[in-house]
């Protein structure tokens, strides 16, 4: 068994820039010893925050603002169509809302209220117990092919057809953002012993999804719950930039803190698939979005410039194919948190399709699995 460092306070920041150099230029010689450390510093950070901060070199923010600009102008119209009555044409429940858009109080994080009244005084959520629905808005969009072993989760995308640049973009902003997850994957198998390309390969023809949440600043306020305190279900979610602060993340020690992206980076946080392939090693890392000063102190400025009050997060899930069977894996058995039998009891079997199907029956996304689900408005 091991642990893990409590006095890390905060999540570390990796330069790719040397791993990269080197896989362009070196591919054959050994690693240098200052690249080897960036490598160790991923394993270190996931392993005692689970959250990196990934500095790329290639990063092109322009990118990321074109695609906020967008996504603004989508959700006002679909939130307009809502509220007015209208059908929402991008919303397809019947699919999971597993492509296309989910509005606003469809999703509902799962309980999780023993551990946020388990949470230190200074480090408390503000999500509500029992969690309420997340005020928010999503848009799941498909990056990557199809694996050949498709699964009855994975659908075609769905295409608002007013916004021409759409699958360009969103095509291009979500490969972008893949790419640093598997650069990142790549340096954690180095530094955690892994055989090279073994994790890398479970996510390829995995169904990420390019997944921005949009987020009404007219007409919710300060204190409103966009997402409820939760982890992720997927394998590693990654963000860039977001014009409204409200991210907030809690460590390894169940420390609160409030998350901004520096200019060139990108956020990572560990799901649970991770945590399922490591037996615990990697956590799932908590989160929540909050209407909070920081928010209304950017609305502020927004409103004086005239911008569209919508905060929408950059935000990708990478996933691991639903073909592969999760477990823990053999490489992390001198690491396991816990003792080996205990690990393994945790973590039993199952296949990626099988876990994400039982994860979206617990945040009401499952078509007509939950009596509690609000009714029907426009879609």
């Amino acid at each position: 068994m091991v642990s893990y460092n409590k006095s890390m306070d905060a999540p570390l920041v990796v330069d790719l820039g040397g791993f990269l150099d080197h896989l362009a230029h070196h591919p054959h010689e050994p690693i240098p010893p200052a690249v080897r450390d960036e490598c160790q510093k991923v394993v270190d950070t996931f392993h005692n925050t689970g959250i990196l901060i990934a500095r790329d070199p290639r990063v092109n923010e322009q990118i990321n603002w074109d695609f906020l600009d967008m996504m603004e102008h989508y959700f006002r119209r679909a939130g307009n169509q809502l509220y007015n009555g209208e059908k929402v044409a991008e919303v397809h429940p019947e699919l999971h809302f597993q492509v296309g858009a989910t509005p606003e109080n469809v999703e509902k994080a799962r309980n999780h209220c023993e551990r946020i009244n388990n949470l230190p005084e200074d480090s408390k959520a503000v999500t509500e117990c029992p969690p309420q629905y997340d005020a928010k808005w999503r848009y799941f969009w498909r990056i990557g092919d199809f694996s050949a072993h498709r699964s009855d989760v994975e659908y075609e995308n769905v295409v608002p057809p007013d916004f021409p640049q759409w699958t360009e973009l969103m095509n291009t902003w979500g490969s972008l953002m893949l790419r640093t997850v598997e650069t990142v994957v790549r340096m954690f198998e180095i530094a955690a012993g892994v055989q090279p390309e073994k994790i890398v390969d479970m996510l390829r023809g995995a169904p990420h999804l390019l997944a921005p949440t949009g987020s009404d600043l007219n007409k919710f306020g300060k204190g409103s719950v966009f997402a409820g305190y939760h982890y992720d279900l997927n394998f590693i979610t990654i963000h860039g930039k977001s014009r409204f602060p409200g991210l907030s993340a809690w460590l390894r020690n169940n420390q609160k803190i409030d998350v901004a992206v520096p200019s060139g980076c990108l956020l990572l946080q560990a799901g649970k698939l991770f945590e399922y392939i490591t037996g615990g090693y990697v956590l799932a890392g908590y989160h929540e979005v909050v209407f909070n000063e920081r928010t209304q102190a950017a609305v502020n400025t927004a409103r004086e410039t005239g911008r569209i009050l919508w905060r929408v997060s950059s935000t990708l899930f990478s996933h691991i194919r639903h073909d592969v069977v999760l477990h823990p894996m053999e490489e992390f058995a001198d690491r396991f948190p816990l003792p080996r039998e205990e690990t393994i009891a945790k973590y039993p079997p199952l296949t990626a399709a099988d876990s994400l199907k039982e994860e979206l029956r617990l945040i009401n996304l499952w078509k007509n699995e939950n009596p509690e689900a609000p009714a029907s408005r426009g879609y």
